[in-house]
């Protein structure tokens, strides 16, 4: 089954190891994070300058410039994402710039507010600003993904009205499922599919519901369950997986427990985030895949192909520029 995982994260620091990723399958396309809010163009710069090279040594890794590579069986493609606009340095242009390094989708927030517009987790919320509008037309003369993922819900819906171009939510979980600030709303999800994008579902305990270290079988049940729910919401064509896996959790687990202010009580309140890492994704002895989750659910193999990858990839085809 070809995998696109449309988010997931290595350690943004320079002891990260490329080669962590080889516990996804061959075949796999990954989106890998180079930076959020505390970034800035220098150190997603470094840290992009790292993983490429580390890549282009190790013949187990390509990294893709256009969609049409995506899908060798014999290799892991690669690609990268911002989840906030910090590392544009406040310059528009910069979008090129990563762009020809390979990031391939950018989320204007990351859960609070910024020049761009507001986050998730703000209390007030205004939307893109006039900057954020800005970036979104520059993201799409450019050809990256406009992301709504970890943005406020009236940002996100501000960029499904202002893209012109297909947008994504890379890895959120829907809300009426477990009312987590972090998912999103139905009216969300049907607004990114009225430009014909996609909703990546992820799976992070906290906004499953499930975050006991014990849950991992539940956890992998519970992605399945907001698959369901976005297919039979906005239909089969605009339902991925973004799974948003941390290969630095302990990294990330300290941050959230010495920063608290930076994510609130809806982080801090379930214990350290679990992930749901691709071995669980996947299925073994002890816990039932994805794919067999989403066949005892009704869905045909034709329809789990899209949802596994087929989705994000004809969208890659429609926005990225070769």
């Amino acid at each position: 089954m070809f995998l696109w995982e449309q988010h997931c994260c290595l350690p943004l620091r320079h002891t990260a190891r490329i080669a962590e990723l080889a516990r996804y399958p061959l075949g796999s396309y990954l989106s890998v994070n180079v930076g959020y809010s505390p970034q800035r163009k220098a150190d997603s710069l470094a840290l992009l300058d790292q993983f490429r090279a580390e890549a282009a040594a190790d013949p187990r890794f390509r990294l893709v410039t256009t969609a049409e590579e995506v899908g060798d069986p014999e290799v892991l493609t690669l690609a990268f994402d911002l989840e906030d606009s910090a590392p544009l340095d406040g310059d528009l242009d910069n979008v090129e710039l990563f762009y020809s390094l390979g990031v391939r989708s950018l989320a204007p927030t990351y859960n609070h507010a910024n020049p761009a517009g507001c986050g998730c987790l703000d209390t007030e919320d205004t939307g893109l600003s006039a900057y954020g509008k800005d970036l979104v037309r520059k993201l799409n003369e450019v050809g990256m993904f406009a992301d709504g993922s970890h943005c406020s819900r009236r940002t996100g819906l501000d960029l499904s009205t202002h893209t012109t171009a297909p947008m994504i939510y890379s890895h959120s979980n829907f809300a009426a499922l477990w009312a987590h600030p972090r998912n999103i709303t139905d009216d969300q999800a049907r607004a990114c599919a009225a430009t014909g994008g996609v909703v990546g579902i992820n799976g992070v305990g906290i906004f499953l519901g499930h975050n006991d270290p014990d849950d991992r079988a539940a956890r992998v049940a519970a992605m399945a369950d907001h698959i369901r729910y976005g297919v039979d919401l906005v239909g089969i064509d605009h339902i991925g997986i973004g799974s948003d896996y941390s290969f630095d959790g302990q990294q990330f687990n300290d941050e959230i427990r010495d920063t608290p202010h930076a994510f609130s009580e809806v982080y801090t309140k379930w214990g350290p985030l679990q992930w749901t890492p691709p071995e669980d994704l996947l299925g073994d002895a002890d816990v039932p895949g994805l794919d067999t989750h989403l066949a005892t659910r009704g869905f045909t193999p034709s329809e789990r192909a899209a949802l596994f990858g087929g989705n994000f990839a004809r969208l890659a085809a429609q926005v990225w520029r070769n």
